[in-house]
C-alpha cells in the first residue's frame, strides 16, 4: 500500500522527503518530525513522524492539511561496509529470520533498515566487534506468527552447516510471538549439537528508546563466545530494568507477557544463566557442555499435528473429526491433565484408529498425573500418554518431529515419554 494520490501530491509540492523534517499542521495540531519511510502497513492518508523523543506518531492528512518542510536531510555518502570486523576474533553465525532485532535504525533519517550484512550488524551494535567476527545473512524475513514447520527446517540446516564448518555457534535474531516453539523445535531437530544456537528477540522496537534490542544482541554473542554451553535456548531481558539477560533452555521457555521486556520465563526450572550487563556470567542450573563431532540436522517433522485447549463445554462432535484425521493431538488440559467425560469416547476411538494422543496441562507449573481421578484414569485407558511437565507447546512440536522419526506407536510412545532436550523434568523447584 503506498500515499493516496492526495497525500502523495501534498508531499510533492512541499518538497518533502524521507529524512526530512516537516512541520505538519492538520485539523487543527501542529506535529513536528523526521518524515518515516512509508510502508505496506501504513494508512495511504497517513504520514509517519519520528519526533524528538525518539517516538513515531501517525498524522492523517486531510485536503486541508499543510505541510512544510523545516530542514532537508543531510546527504552523506553511503560507503560500503566489511563484511566482517577484521580483528580475528571467534566467528559466530547470525541466520536472521525477520523481527525488530534483524534491524537497524539510521539515526540520521529514523529509517528503520534490515540488517543484510555483517557490517550492518556491527553497524548497530559496535560493541560486537570487540565480542566476535560476525557472520550474517538473512535466511528470510517474516513476522514469527507466519513461522512453519519449513522455516524450522531451514534454520535447522543453517544452524548445522554453520557449525560443521567451524563456526562457534549461531545467534538466530526472531520475533517474540512464536519464539518458543522455534526453540523448542531446533532443540529437537539439532542431534549432536556441539555449540550454542541462540535465539534472540527484542519486545520493543529498535526506535524507541527503552529498545532490548541492542543488549540482548550483544548478550547473545557474549553467551556463544564466552562459554562452553552446547544448547540450544532463549536469551532476553531477566528483568524490565537494564541490569541483566536470562538465558531459558529451548525447551522450557514461554513468552508471559504481550509487552514487557522480561517477558520470557522458564517454566518448571531455573534458568540456566543469567548474563550482567555489565560483563560477568553467571550458571544456575546444569547444561549440555561443548563436544566434538558433527552436528545433525534431523530436520523430518510430521504437519498433521493438531494442539487443542480444553474448555468447559468442549464438543466432540465439535472435534472428532480433528482428532481422527490427525496423525497426533496434544491437549491442555486442565489442572492434572483433564478433559470432560464425554471427550474420552472421542480420543477412545481416535487413538484406535492410529492417532497419537498427549495430554498436558494449562497450568504449567506443576506435572501431569492421569492417575488420580477416575478421569485421568480413564484417559490412560484410551491409551493417552501422559505430557509430564512439557509446556503444551514443546509437546506439540516434540509429537510432531518424534512422528517424523517414527510411525511404530509403541516407539512414538517411549520417545515421547523420554528426556530427549531438556523438556521433562524429574524434579521441579518450589518457588
Amino acid at each position: 500500500m503506498s500515499y493516496s494520490s492526495r497525500v502523495h501530491d501534498i508531499l510533492q509540492r512541499a518538497g518533502a522527503a524521507e529524512g526530512d523534517t516537516l512541520l505538519v499542521r492538520s485539523e487543527g495540531r501542529d506535529s513536528t518530525g523526521v518524515l518515516m519511510p512509508h510502508h505496506d502497513f501504513s494508512h495511504p492518508d497517513v504520514v509517519v513522524l519520528k519526533l524528538k523523543s525518539g517516538y513515531n506518531v501517525g498524522v492523517m492528512v486531510t485536503p486541508t492539511s499543510e505541510v512544510r518542510v523545516v530542514s532537508k536531510s543531510e546527504v552523506r555518502e553511503k560507503r560500503p561496509k566489511a563484511a566482517v570486523n577484521g580483528k580475528g576474533k571467534k566467528e559466530v553465525a547470525v541466520l536472521g529470520t525477520g523481527g525488530t532485532i534483524a534491524s537497524f535504525v539510521d539515526y540520521r533519517t529514523g529509517a528503520v533498515h534490515p540488517a543484510l550484512s555483517a557490517g550492518d550488524l556491527v553497524a548497530t551494535v559496535p560493541e560486537i566487534a570487540d565480542v566476535c567476527d560476525v557472520r550474517a545473512e538473512v535466511l528470510f524475513s517474516i513476522f514469527s506468527e507466519n513461522m512453519n514447520v519449513e522455516h524450522w527446517q531451514r534454520i535447522a540446516e543453517a544452524a548445522a552447516d554453520r557449525i560443521n564448518s567451524g563456526m562457534e555457534g549461531c545467534i538466530v535474531p526472531h520475533g517474540t510471538d512464536t519464539m518458543g516453539y522455534t526453540s523448542a523445535a531446533l532443540s529437537f531437530m539439532l542431534d549432536n549439537l556441539t555449540r550454542s544456537v541462540v535465539l534472540v528477540g527484542a519486545q520493543r522496537s529498535s526506535d524507541r528508546p527503552s529498545s532490548d534490542a541492542y543488549t540482548n544482541l550483544l548478550s547473545a554473542a557474549r553467551f556463544v563466545v564466552d562459554t562452553d554451553a552446547a544448547e540450544v535456548v532463549v536469551l532476553m531481558h531477566e528483568t524490565s530494568s537494564d541490569t541483566a539477560a536470562a538465558v531459558h533452555r529451548g525447551t522450557k521457555v514461554r513468552k508471559m507477557h504481550t509487552s514487557r521486556r522480561d517477558a520470557f520465563h522458564s517454566i518448571n526450572v531455573s534458568p540456566i544463566a543469567r548474563l550482567d550487563f555489565e560483563g560477568s556470567i553467571e550458571f544456575l542450573s546444569s547444561y549440555r557442555r561443548r563436544s566434538e563431532g558433527k552436528v545433525t540436522a534431523r530436520t523430518e517433522m510430521e504437519t498433521n499435528v493438531a494442539l487443542l485447549y480444553f474448555y468447559p463445554g468442549m464438543s466432540p462432535a465439535a472435534f472428532e473429526r480433528v482428532l481422527n484425521d490427525s496423525r497426533g493431538v496434544v491437549f491442555a488440559g486442565t489442572g492434572l491433565g483433564h478433559v470432560s467425560s464425554d471427550m474420552v469416547k472421542a480420543i477412545r476411538r481416535a487413538v484406535d484408529g492410529g492417532t497419537s494422543v498427549v495430554m498436558t496441562s494449562q497450568c504449567l507449573n506443576g506435572m501431569v498425573d492421569l492417575n488420580v481421578y477416575d478421569n485421568g484414569r480413564d484417559l490412560v485407558t484410551a491409551g493417552v500418554m501422559p505430557g509430564g511437565d512439557m509446556l503444551p507447546e514443546t509437546a506439540y512440536v516434540k509429537l510432531m518431529w518424534v512422528l517424523g522419526q517414527t510411525s511404530d506407536p509403541k516407539k512414538v510412545r517411549e520417545m515421547m515419554a523420554t528426556d530427549l532436550r531438556g523438556e521433562l523434568t524429574g524434579r521441579r523447584e518450589v518457588a
